[in-house]
């Protein structure tokens, strides 16, 4: 299934459960932290109280896996394969089937009509039509906690597992968050979130979803206690 698809069932498993109806806590792990972004923007009801990401692909990827090193340029084999990706990515045939290439950013594609009509990533982003609704529901919840892998190998570049993303049209160095579009222009209510206090960072120093059991319970503890009796992962 594709991104939304799968946000779609998602949305109805979780307002099946009557454990959950007065909202809940949400941790994902790398794609499924887009699954949970998802549910955020187009439901959010029962609404998600605390969010913990670790090492997800909230703001897409704009490589291949085990295609880079974090803090480098894309050498060129990786980065014209990241071409070629973006090139078959943007198109609805793509889009509805596959669910990594909904969340696929290619640097160099980004201002594209093609990607701007056809990605799922960019409806949720608001890139091109502003939804109100995705940013209202974003703005419910109480707490984002965004784990960031620091030599993660699989999400490229890893500040996007802060919020950040490789700026329009260049695969040169990444931008953190406050330094993206998607902050600067308030584009889906992120920069309220962060001016009242709700977004939180945490770094693993090892790869994609290395992390300790007492890394893991301690951010359950932190961000996630007093918030809720129940969790979902």
């Amino acid at each position: 299934m594709n991104m939304d698809k799968s946000v779609d069932i998602f949305a109805a498993k979780i307002r099946a459960d009557p454990n959950l109806k007065g909202g809940f806590n949400a941790i994902g792990f790398s794609q499924g932290n887009s699954l949970i972004r998802g549910y955020i923007h187009k439901y959010n009801d029962p609404p998600v109280n605390a969010f913990i990401s670790v090492h997800g692909t909230v703001m897409g990827v704009a490589a291949f896996p085990n295609c880079f090193q974090q803090g480098k340029p894309l050498g060129m084999i990786c980065k014209a394969l990241a071409e070629v990706l973006g090139d078959l990515a943007y198109n609805n045939l793509v889009q509805g089937i596959l669910f990594q290439a909904d969340y696929y950013r290619a640097a160099s594609k980004t201002s594209g009509n093609a990607y701007l009509t056809h990605s799922q990533i960019a409806q949720w982003n608001n890139e091109k039509t502003p939804n109100a609704t995705y940013t209202a529901n974003f703005g419910k919840v109480k707490k984002f906690a965004m784990v960031r892998a620091l030599k993660d190998s699989m999400v490229y570049p890893n500040e996007g597992e802060h919020w950040g993303s490789m700026p329009d049209g260049s695969y040169g160095t990444a931008q953190t968050m406050k330094e993206t579009k998607f902050y600067q222009q308030n584009l889906f209510g992120l920069k309220d979130a962060d001016a009242a206090g709700k977004i939180a960072f945490e770094t693993t120093p090892g790869n994609h979803l290395q992390f300790t059991d007492e890394e893991l319970y301690g951010w359950l503890d932190k961000y996630f206690l007093g918030k809720s009796d129940s969790i979902v992962v």
